[in-house]
């Protein structure tokens, strides 16, 4: 049976590492094929207030980068055929050196680096480092980006690109309309594979936007779902599991 193709989100370590791994294999056993995995940062600037609490959350424990990858590598154990993408911010790759960061993150299993705030032409070396160690940098398109840049971006090479659905930052609805699929059919105009998130929380949403995209992204609607049975890993299992089910069902 066919199924929409899901990249869920998760904070890692949060609330703890315990009950994000529980969140993580509702979310691969509801249908996920894609995990992923945002090292916490203090200021995190495409993300939305669920995502913005769930890093303070667990900064506040004197969690780690070394924590995050270590959680990730736990993760890539237990499921070594999940893609696994590690998603942060510049300060976190550039300050231990940015080539020394993707050489611990494969080493982990990490197959793919989002950073939102590194440009795909201004990168500080990541693409070739990612590459180097096995992976892919994939860059964020935004529709605030001019039409001349977006298409220098869409004809650079890179075989995935993650598309912002909207301005703004993470966690509000998105409507998928005519809009959002010509901004996505100018992202993949060079031929490279669209990761479309921003926004979305609903099945409706993920079968309008599946025809489109190589996979579909949802971040904030399962961090709000942790945060809000956090005292009950029952109710995290369970209820990261149907939502995984709802967004990938055709």
């Amino acid at each position: 049976m066919q199924k929409i193709k899901l990249m869920s989100h998760l904070v890692a370590g949060f609330p703890t590492d315990e009950l994000a791994l529980e969140a993580a294999r509702a979310m691969v056993r509801g249908g996920a094929e894609i995990l992923e995995i945002q090292l916490p940062f203090s200021d995190p600037s495409a993300d939305g207030p669920a995502i913005q609490g769930a890093c303070t959350r667990v900064l506040e424990r004197g969690y780690k980068t070394a924590d995050g990858l270590a959680f990730i590598s736990k993760l890539h154990n237990e499921f070594p055929k999940i893609t696994i993408y590690l998603m942060s911010y510049g300060s976190l790759v550039y300050t231990p050196g940015v080539e020394a960061f993707c050489k611990k993150a494969a080493e982990v299993g990490v197959t793919g680096m989002i950073i939102p705030d590194l440009p795909f032409d201004c990168d500080e070396g990541l693409t070739k480092y990612c590459r180097k160690n096995g992976m892919e940098n994939i860059p964020v398109a935004a529709p605030t980006m001019t039409e001349e840049r977006l298409d220098k971006l869409s004809k650079a090479g890179f075989p995935y690109i993650y598309a912002a659905l909207r301005a703004g930052i993470t966690g509000a609805a998105t409507k998928i309309d005519g809009k959002t699929i010509d901004f996505i059919k100018k992202v993949s105009s060079g031929g490279s594979k669209v990761y479309g998130g921003f926004g979305i929380e609903s099945g409706e949403q993920a079968k309008d936007l599946a025809p489109y995209v190589d996979a579909v992204v949802a971040g904030s609607v399962f961090v709000r779902i942790i945060a809000k049975n956090q005292e009950n890993k029952e109710n995290i299992s369970k209820d990261v599991y149907k939502k995984a089910q709802e967004l990938t069902k055709i």
